[in-house]
Protein backbone atom coordinates (compact mmCIF):
# COMPACT_ATOMS: atom_id res chain seq x y z
CA UNK A 1 0.00 0.00 0.00
CA UNK A 2 1.65 3.23 -1.19
CA UNK A 3 0.92 6.67 0.28
CA UNK A 4 2.28 10.18 -0.31
CA UNK A 5 3.93 12.51 2.20
CA UNK A 6 5.67 15.87 2.32
CA UNK A 7 9.25 16.27 3.52
CA UNK A 8 11.11 19.49 4.34
CA UNK A 9 14.72 20.47 4.98
CA UNK A 10 17.59 22.85 4.39
CA UNK A 11 18.96 20.62 1.63
CA UNK A 12 17.31 18.33 -0.93
CA UNK A 13 19.55 15.57 0.40
CA UNK A 14 18.66 16.02 4.06
CA UNK A 15 14.90 16.02 4.48
CA UNK A 16 12.58 15.26 7.36
CA UNK A 17 8.88 14.35 7.30
CA UNK A 18 6.50 17.21 7.97
CA UNK A 19 3.24 15.33 7.53
CA UNK A 20 2.87 11.55 7.34
CA UNK A 21 1.13 10.87 5.14
CA UNK A 22 -0.41 13.81 3.28
CA UNK A 23 -2.43 11.70 0.84
CA UNK A 24 -3.61 8.09 1.03
CA UNK A 25 -6.02 5.93 -0.94
CA UNK A 26 -8.75 7.19 1.41
CA UNK A 27 -8.10 10.74 0.15
CA UNK A 28 -9.40 9.77 -3.31
CA UNK A 29 -13.10 10.58 -3.54
CA UNK A 30 -14.16 10.00 -7.15
CA UNK A 31 -13.04 6.36 -7.57
CA UNK A 32 -12.21 3.47 -5.27
CA UNK A 33 -8.41 3.43 -4.99
CA UNK A 34 -5.92 0.78 -3.90
CA UNK A 35 -3.04 3.23 -3.45
CA UNK A 36 -1.52 6.60 -4.43
CA UNK A 37 2.12 6.97 -5.50
CA UNK A 38 4.67 8.66 -7.83
CA UNK A 39 3.91 12.31 -6.91
CA UNK A 40 5.15 15.27 -8.97
CA UNK A 41 4.27 18.85 -8.08
CA UNK A 42 4.67 22.40 -9.35
CA UNK A 43 3.48 25.89 -8.51
CA UNK A 44 1.13 27.64 -10.91
CA UNK A 45 -0.88 30.82 -10.29
CA UNK A 46 0.44 30.96 -6.69
CA UNK A 47 -0.92 27.51 -5.89
CA UNK A 48 0.72 24.11 -5.57
CA UNK A 49 -0.54 21.33 -7.83
CA UNK A 50 0.40 17.70 -7.26
CA UNK A 51 -0.14 14.95 -9.82
CA UNK A 52 0.22 11.28 -8.89
CA UNK A 53 -0.74 7.74 -9.77
CA UNK A 54 -4.03 6.46 -8.40
CA UNK A 55 -4.50 2.72 -8.79
CA UNK A 56 -8.16 2.14 -9.67
CA UNK A 57 -9.39 -0.66 -7.41
CA UNK A 58 -12.03 -1.77 -9.89
CA UNK A 59 -9.91 -2.33 -13.01
CA UNK A 60 -6.39 -2.34 -11.44
CA UNK A 61 -5.34 0.39 -13.87
CA UNK A 62 -3.33 3.46 -12.94
CA UNK A 63 -4.95 6.86 -13.46
CA UNK A 64 -3.57 10.33 -12.77
CA UNK A 65 -5.01 12.22 -9.82
CA UNK A 66 -4.69 15.84 -8.72
CA UNK A 67 -4.37 17.46 -5.30
CA UNK A 68 -3.85 21.16 -4.54
CA UNK A 69 -2.36 23.16 -1.69
CA UNK A 70 -1.83 26.78 -0.72
CA UNK A 71 1.27 26.14 1.40
CA UNK A 72 2.64 22.86 0.02
CA UNK A 73 2.01 21.13 3.35
CA UNK A 74 -1.73 20.58 3.60
CA UNK A 75 -3.25 19.01 0.48
CA UNK A 76 -6.80 18.62 -0.80
CA UNK A 77 -7.63 15.90 -3.28
CA UNK A 78 -9.51 17.21 -6.33
CA UNK A 79 -10.15 14.61 -9.01
CA UNK A 80 -8.83 12.19 -11.61
CA UNK A 81 -7.50 14.37 -14.44
CA UNK A 82 -6.19 11.76 -16.88
CA UNK A 83 -7.22 8.21 -17.71
CA UNK A 84 -6.47 6.05 -20.72
CA UNK A 85 -7.38 2.52 -21.86
CA UNK A 86 -3.96 1.54 -20.46
CA UNK A 87 -2.09 1.95 -17.18
CA UNK A 88 -0.69 5.40 -16.28
CA UNK A 89 1.82 6.33 -13.58
CA UNK A 90 4.81 8.62 -12.88
CA UNK A 91 3.16 11.87 -14.12
CA UNK A 92 6.28 14.00 -14.69
CA UNK A 93 4.78 17.50 -15.01
CA UNK A 94 6.79 20.56 -16.12
CA UNK A 95 6.55 24.03 -17.64
CA UNK A 96 8.05 25.03 -20.98
CA UNK A 97 7.50 28.28 -22.91
CA UNK A 98 4.49 29.25 -20.76
CA UNK A 99 2.79 25.90 -21.42
CA UNK A 100 2.33 22.98 -19.05
CA UNK A 101 3.24 19.46 -20.08
CA UNK A 102 3.20 16.00 -18.60
CA UNK A 103 5.09 12.85 -19.52
CA UNK A 104 3.56 9.96 -17.60
CA UNK A 105 4.65 6.35 -17.85
CA UNK A 106 2.61 4.92 -20.75
CA UNK A 107 3.85 1.36 -21.25
CA UNK A 108 0.51 0.27 -22.69
CA UNK A 109 0.76 2.82 -25.49
CA UNK A 110 4.04 1.29 -26.63
CA UNK A 111 5.71 4.70 -26.54
CA UNK A 112 6.71 7.62 -24.33
CA UNK A 113 3.85 10.09 -24.79
CA UNK A 114 3.82 13.86 -24.30
CA UNK A 115 0.63 15.41 -22.90
CA UNK A 116 -0.23 19.11 -22.90
CA UNK A 117 -2.39 20.80 -20.27
CA UNK A 118 -5.57 22.52 -21.42
CA UNK A 119 -7.73 24.36 -18.88
CA UNK A 120 -4.95 23.51 -16.43
CA UNK A 121 -4.93 21.48 -14.31
CA UNK A 122 -7.97 19.39 -15.19
CA UNK A 123 -7.67 18.55 -18.91
CA UNK A 124 -4.77 16.89 -20.73
CA UNK A 125 -4.33 15.56 -24.25
CA UNK A 126 -1.59 13.57 -25.95
CA UNK A 127 0.21 15.78 -28.46
CA UNK A 128 3.18 13.59 -29.45
CA UNK A 129 4.73 10.15 -29.25
CA UNK A 130 8.33 10.94 -28.36
CA UNK A 131 10.08 7.55 -28.25
CA UNK A 132 8.67 4.24 -29.44
CA UNK A 133 8.95 1.26 -27.12
CA UNK A 134 8.01 0.23 -23.59
CA UNK A 135 9.98 2.57 -21.33
CA UNK A 136 9.28 2.94 -17.61
CA UNK A 137 9.46 6.15 -15.56
CA UNK A 138 10.59 8.50 -18.37
CA UNK A 139 12.39 11.44 -16.76
CA UNK A 140 12.89 14.52 -18.93
CA UNK A 141 15.09 17.57 -18.33
CA UNK A 142 16.67 20.41 -20.29
CA UNK A 143 20.33 21.41 -20.09
CA UNK A 144 22.03 23.97 -22.33
CA UNK A 145 19.03 24.16 -24.67
CA UNK A 146 19.07 20.42 -25.27
CA UNK A 147 16.48 17.92 -24.06
CA UNK A 148 17.48 14.72 -22.28
CA UNK A 149 15.49 11.78 -21.00
CA UNK A 150 16.26 8.84 -18.74
CA UNK A 151 14.02 5.78 -18.92
CA UNK A 152 14.10 2.19 -17.73
CA UNK A 153 13.79 -0.30 -20.59
CA UNK A 154 13.23 -3.28 -18.28
CA UNK A 155 10.02 -2.28 -16.46
CA UNK A 156 9.75 -5.49 -14.47
CA UNK A 157 13.43 -6.16 -13.77
CA UNK A 158 14.29 -2.50 -12.97
CA UNK A 159 17.90 -3.05 -14.04
CA UNK A 160 18.57 -1.15 -17.30
CA UNK A 161 18.71 2.64 -17.70
CA UNK A 162 18.71 4.26 -21.14
CA UNK A 163 19.47 7.86 -22.09
CA UNK A 164 17.95 9.80 -25.00
CA UNK A 165 18.46 13.31 -26.35
CA UNK A 166 16.74 15.80 -28.69
CA UNK A 167 17.19 19.38 -29.81
CA UNK A 168 13.42 20.01 -29.60
CA UNK A 169 10.89 18.81 -27.06
CA UNK A 170 8.83 16.98 -29.67
CA UNK A 171 11.93 15.42 -31.22
CA UNK A 172 13.25 13.68 -33.10
CA UNK A 173 14.69 11.81 -30.12
CA UNK A 174 17.78 9.63 -30.50
CA UNK A 175 19.47 7.24 -28.11
CA UNK A 176 22.77 8.32 -26.59
CA UNK A 177 25.79 6.42 -27.99
CA UNK A 178 26.67 5.18 -24.47
CA UNK A 179 23.12 3.99 -23.77
CA UNK A 180 22.23 1.87 -21.92
CA UNK A 181 24.25 3.74 -19.34
CA UNK A 182 23.37 1.14 -16.67
CA UNK A 183 22.79 -2.57 -17.25
CA UNK A 184 22.01 -5.46 -14.91
CA UNK A 185 21.86 -3.25 -11.82
CA UNK A 186 18.46 -2.98 -10.09
CA UNK A 187 20.00 -0.89 -7.30
CA UNK A 188 20.48 2.22 -9.45
CA UNK A 189 18.86 1.84 -12.86
CA UNK A 190 15.23 2.86 -12.43
CA UNK A 191 14.44 6.61 -12.14
CA UNK A 192 12.95 7.85 -8.88
CA UNK A 193 11.83 11.39 -9.70
CA UNK A 194 12.70 14.66 -11.40
CA UNK A 195 16.34 15.44 -12.25
CA UNK A 196 17.44 18.14 -9.81
CA UNK A 197 19.40 21.25 -10.76
CA UNK A 198 21.07 22.53 -7.59
CA UNK A 199 24.21 24.53 -6.81
CA UNK A 200 25.17 24.53 -10.52
CA UNK A 201 25.11 20.74 -10.52
CA UNK A 202 22.78 18.03 -11.82
CA UNK A 203 21.51 15.15 -9.70
CA UNK A 204 19.62 12.01 -10.64
CA UNK A 205 17.51 10.03 -8.19
CA UNK A 206 17.30 6.26 -8.58
CA UNK A 207 15.20 3.51 -7.04
CA UNK A 208 17.04 0.77 -5.24
CA UNK A 209 15.04 -2.39 -5.89
CA UNK A 210 17.13 -4.70 -3.71
CA UNK A 211 15.94 -6.63 -1.74
CA UNK A 212 12.50 -5.62 -3.07
CA UNK A 213 11.00 -3.16 -5.52
CA UNK A 214 11.07 0.37 -4.16
CA UNK A 215 13.27 -0.28 -1.14
CA UNK A 216 14.89 3.17 -1.05
CA UNK A 217 16.07 6.15 -3.14
CA UNK A 218 19.72 6.87 -3.94
CA UNK A 219 21.29 10.05 -5.39
CA UNK A 220 23.79 10.39 -8.23
CA UNK A 221 25.60 13.52 -9.39
CA UNK A 222 25.85 13.82 -13.17
CA UNK A 223 29.46 14.82 -13.79
CA UNK A 224 29.60 14.72 -17.59
CA UNK A 225 26.65 15.05 -19.96
CA UNK A 226 27.29 15.64 -23.67
CA UNK A 227 25.93 14.09 -26.87
CA UNK A 228 28.94 11.76 -26.80
CA UNK A 229 29.69 11.15 -23.12
CA UNK A 230 28.04 10.45 -19.78
CA UNK A 231 29.47 10.03 -16.27
CA UNK A 232 27.84 9.98 -12.83
CA UNK A 233 28.85 9.22 -9.26
CA UNK A 234 26.79 8.38 -6.19
CA UNK A 235 26.78 11.03 -3.48
CA UNK A 236 26.17 10.88 0.25
CA UNK A 237 26.65 8.13 2.78
CA UNK A 238 23.40 6.29 2.14
CA UNK A 239 19.90 6.59 0.69
CA UNK A 240 18.21 9.99 0.62
CA UNK A 241 14.94 8.16 1.41
CA UNK A 242 14.51 4.74 2.99
CA UNK A 243 12.12 2.50 4.90
CA UNK A 244 11.38 3.65 8.42
CA UNK A 245 10.47 0.22 9.77
CA UNK A 246 7.05 1.34 10.98
CA UNK A 247 3.95 3.17 9.80
CA UNK A 248 3.08 4.37 6.29
CA UNK A 249 6.64 3.93 4.89
CA UNK A 250 7.68 0.90 6.95
CA UNK A 251 8.73 -1.26 3.97
CA UNK A 252 10.18 1.20 1.47
CA UNK A 253 10.23 4.52 -0.41
CA UNK A 254 10.81 4.93 -4.14
CA UNK A 255 10.12 8.47 -5.33
CA UNK A 256 11.08 12.10 -4.63
CA UNK A 257 10.28 15.47 -6.24
CA UNK A 258 12.18 18.26 -4.47
CA UNK A 259 11.64 22.02 -4.95
CA UNK A 260 13.51 24.96 -3.43
CA UNK A 261 11.32 27.66 -1.91
CA UNK A 262 12.06 31.42 -2.21
CA UNK A 263 13.25 31.51 1.40
CA UNK A 264 15.88 28.89 0.57
CA UNK A 265 14.60 25.76 2.27
CA UNK A 266 13.32 22.70 0.40
CA UNK A 267 9.96 21.02 0.03
CA UNK A 268 9.57 17.54 -1.46
CA UNK A 269 6.71 15.18 -2.18
CA UNK A 270 7.66 11.56 -1.62
CA UNK A 271 5.96 8.18 -1.39
CA UNK A 272 6.29 5.13 0.80
CA UNK A 273 4.80 1.70 1.36
CA UNK A 274 3.82 -0.25 4.45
Amino acid sequence: MWSISIYQGNSPFSLEPSRAPALTKESVTDIAADFVADPFMLQHDHRWHMFFEVLNAQNQRGEIGLATSNDGLTWSYQQIVLREPFHLSYPHVFKFQDALFMIPETLGAGAVCLYKGHDFPSRWSCVARLIEGELADPTIFNVNDRWWMFACSTPYQHDTLRLYLASELTGPWTEHPHSPIISNDPQRARPAGRVLKFDNKLFRFAQDSIPRYGSCVRTFEILDLTPNSYTEVEIGHGPVLQASGHGWNAAGMHHIDAHQLPVGNWLACVDGTE
